[in-house]
């Protein structure tokens, strides 16, 4: 199974409300961690960072103060949240496994939009392209929700009111069949706009899961040398969670 873009919601018809479901102040934390771990694994201080799959520009609303940021997604509605709420960076439409931008950057990341590639195939080719579009002595940042080592059921729920409107969620993430290498992460959202009126609407989002072997094998065979360090978050459990980097060798 493919990267089946478009069929959540979430990043087509409910798209303007994704501030409300995950307000970009809530990244503070985690923003700067990858800030910290680009600039630690760069050979030279880094400038400049493309984000593929910036989605609605939450990570970017922090990194921009420390990069030059170039923002990359396949919808054409989550890049209209991100610039209004970064209307200085460069946004492009493209889809991460193919999107060539024929320049280099010192950093590539990618958040857990790495997570909608479903097949090997797909994360290769997301990696290829990090790698394309990566200078020599830089850095790619791979950040997915999980591995298959650390996935486990979850529920989650949450959200936030804004201005005459207002979002609560419920999402619950499990697996159908634990041999293949996707999960579903199913979402029940309340949206109330004006004085009262509430509607529900549901939306499943099919990710894809691989193993940490995986992950170091693939980044290994697009060029990079790979690495994996662990994620580090008040609110995730110690060693629970890991990043993948990709550090592209000097010519």
């Amino acid at each position: 199974m493919g990267y089946n873009y478009p069929h959540p919601k979430l990043y087509r018809e409910l798209a303007s409300w994704w501030p409300l479901l995950s307000a970009p102040e809530d990244y503070a934390e985690e923003a700067e961690f990858y800030r910290k771990t680009i600039f630690s694994f760069c050979s030279t201080t880094p400038k400049t960072t493309l984000e593929l799959g910036c989605g609605g520009g939450n990570n970017a609303s922090h990194l921009k103060k420390h990069f030059q940021m170039t923002l990359v997604d396949i919808s054409p509605d989550m890049l209209a949240v991100s610039r209004s709420l970064n209307p200085e960076c460069e946004h492009i439409q493209g889809d991460m496994r193919s999107v060539r931008l024929e320049r280099a950057f010192d950093a590539v990341f990618i958040h857990d939009a790495i997570m909608y590639m479903t097949s090997e195939t797909d994360l290769q080719q997301a990696i290829k392209t990090a790698f394309v579009h990566c200078k020599p002595g830089g850095v790619a940042l791979f950040a997915p929700d999980h591995t298959r080592e650390t996935f486990r059921p979850s529920t989650d729920h949450g959200g936030h009111d804004g201005h005459g409107r207002g979002l609560r969620y419920l999402e619950w993430n499990w697996d159908p069949d634990p041999h293949d290498s996707t999960y579903v992460a199913d979402f029940a959202y309340l949206l109330r706009e004006g004085e009262g009126e509430v509607r529900c609407e549901y939306d499943r989002h099919v990710c894809g899961i691989f193993g940490r072997e995986a992950w170091i094998r693939i980044i290994s065979e697009v060029g990079f040398q790979a690495r994996a360090l662990l994620f580090e978050h008040s609110e995730i459990e110690p060693g629970s969670c890991e990043v993948f980097l990709g550090l592209r060798p000097n010519d």
